[in-house]
């Protein structure tokens, strides 16, 4: 928003007004989310070269204070990994250790304050969105990507003759008779992981960044307001960190989760 919102409710909907560019003339679906690709590349950048920075300069002795955090961050990822997933892919660590560290940064954006980054943003854009993972789209790329990945992992344990196989004859068994029922239970199963892998992150970040404009505007009221919302927008802060930090493990989580249900054989 260039000028000042006439309304409260202009003020919510001004910050959570995407900065869209249409693909065609019609737009709908075939519309980018400049704001969410921008802010995704740029935290991905620094928080990828960050880790790369501090492995480069990684030694055999006693670590320093960035060294000994990376160091904690891949074993716990690590640990949770191996505890869920017994195949063989090598993949799965790093893939839930970028999933994890990806997602915690996106969701952070969300402690910056939106007005005073608006500030900056509006130099180039009318409306900016900082947080994106507060864009179904970019949870819904996330989990879709585990999807995939979730059924290459299923066709490379068990063959695609067998994977074609398991569609048709599991849970309810071989006979001919089930096969319809057995493809239809499997297709709600294999549409109900991407959809609750990224619905789940979405609505928490997106009621988290919702609560905190409400909080912002309560604050903008007069004295008491601005105490009030004041307190209750630093208490909510401080509850949003668990929140921020939950939500990753838990799309974490559910990645390495999948990924070994893929191989498991009925």
């Amino acid at each position: 928003m260039s000028q000042a919102p006439s309304s409260p409710t202009e003020y919510i909907s001004g910050h959570l007004t995407h900065f869209a560019k249409p693909l065609n003339a019609q737009g709908g679906f075939w519309t980018i989310h400049v704001d969410t690709l921008v802010t995704t590349a740029i935290v991905g950048a620094i928080v990828f070269g960050f880790l790369w920075w501090v492995v480069r300069g990684a030694t055999a002795g006693i670590p320093g204070k960035r060294q000994a955090a990376v160091e904690l961050l891949v074993d716990f990822v690590n640990d949770q990994a191996k505890s869920i997933y017994h195949g063989t892919s090598s993949l799965v660590a790093p893939l839930a250790l970028t999933t994890f560290t990806l997602v915690l940064f996106l969701n952070a954006m969300d402690f910056l304050p939106v007005d005073v980054t608006a500030r900056f943003t509006h130099l180039f854009a009318p409306h900016w969105r900082i947080v994106p993972t507060a864009d179904i789209n970019t949870t819904a790329a996330l989990a879709l990507s585990v999807f995939f990945l979730m059924i290459v992992y299923s066709i490379r344990a068990k063959g695609l003759g067998g994977w074609l196989h398991e569609l048709v004859t599991a849970p309810f068994g071989k006979n001919p008779l089930l096969w319809p029922a057995n493809l239809l239970m499997n297709i709600v199963e294999y549409l109900s992981k991407p959809l609750s892998h990224s619905l789940r992150l979405y609505g928490n970040i997106y009621a988290g960044e919702i609560i905190f404009l409400l909080l912002g505007l309560w604050a903008a009221t007069g004295l008491a307001g601005t105490i009030f919302g004041g307190v209750l927008n630093l208490g909510w802060a401080i509850f949003h960190i668990l929140i921020v930090a939950l939500q990753a493990f838990i799309f974490m989580m559910l990645t390495i989760v999948y990924l070994a249900m893929a191989e498991e054989h009925h």
